[in-house]
């Protein structure tokens, strides 16, 4: 376990240099859009995710614009949904402050909310309305916190606002992580006072597991605590329900051995 990890934290960093080089080409190339940002985090989670050795396969059509709310287990997930498409989210403001990867997440359009401040609120469902005009989604983990997996918190309705204010498409999603050998979902996900840089080295020694994320249909809401109540039903069902052996687009990413 200590040499997978050991290993997979020498491709993680050859990723995050990667990734550092490609935004700077970037930038040299002219203003970096919103759609712009969005898509270099895209590529920039895919090559952390293959570093990481984490294979996800992704359920249902992502979302295109508008808001898109998910259940939250780890950071991982971050890293998860912006492979699956391009987007921008909606993160606390503890995020900002985590070594490279909150620059990372500055680089790619997060907006951050202070959780304690009601002008921060404000300020970030403001930006929400008018991003919420543009060709690249919002990702909101309206839970506010990451948890083991056991339940889903209510969704808080504050920052659904934005999207019922404009009209724009709400798209539950819902992710999940699934271990080859039965281990319980709760020893992936990071949650309570397990710190960051500790919980990232476990990871990076864990075999054998796949994030599943399951998209469902779009809807548009005029009442934000009607909007919040009927997407936390549709993600606890989604998180409850078997794979369909139906319509599905996968996406395998894996670190060889």
């Amino acid at each position: 376990m200590r040499f997978r990890s050991f290993r997979r934290a020498v491709a993680l960093g050859f990723a995050l240099a990667i990734c550092i080089l490609c935004y700077w080409l970037e930038r040299l190339r002219g203003q970096l859009t919103l759609e712009r940002r969005a898509r270099w985090l895209q590529g920039s989670a895919r090559r952390l995710l293959a570093s990481l050795g984490i294979r996800s396969v992704v359920e249902g059509q992502p979302a295109a614009n508008g808001l898109v709310v998910s259940n939250h287990l780890s950071y991982l997930d971050i890293a998860l949904f912006a492979a699956a498409m391009p987007c921008s989210f909606v993160s606390k403001i503890e995020v900002a402050r985590w070594p490279y990867f909150g620059r990372a997440a500055q680089a790619g359009g997060t907006l951050f909310l202070d959780r304690s401040s009601h002008a921060s609120a404000t300020e970030v469902a403001a930006e929400m309305v008018k991003r919420l005009a543009f060709p690249v989604p919002i990702l909101l983990f309206p839970e506010g916190t990451s948890t083991d997996g056991s339940t889903v918190l209510r969704f808080h309705s504050r920052l659904f606002h934005p999207a019922t204010e404009t009209a724009a498409p709400i798209t539950p999603a819902a992710i999940r992580y699934h271990f080859e050998d039965g281990t319980p979902e709760r020893e992936l996900c990071w949650y309570g006072d397990d710190g960051f840089l500790s919980h990232l080295w476990r990871v990076l020694g864990i075999a054998g597991f796949s994030a599943h994320i399951r998209f469902g249909r779009p809807m548009i809401y005029q009442d934000a605590r009607e909007a919040a109540i009927e997407t936390h039903e549709i993600v606890v069902a989604m998180r409850t329900q078997e794979s369909p052996t139906g319509d599905r687009r996968a996406e395998s990413v894996e670190l060889p051995t």
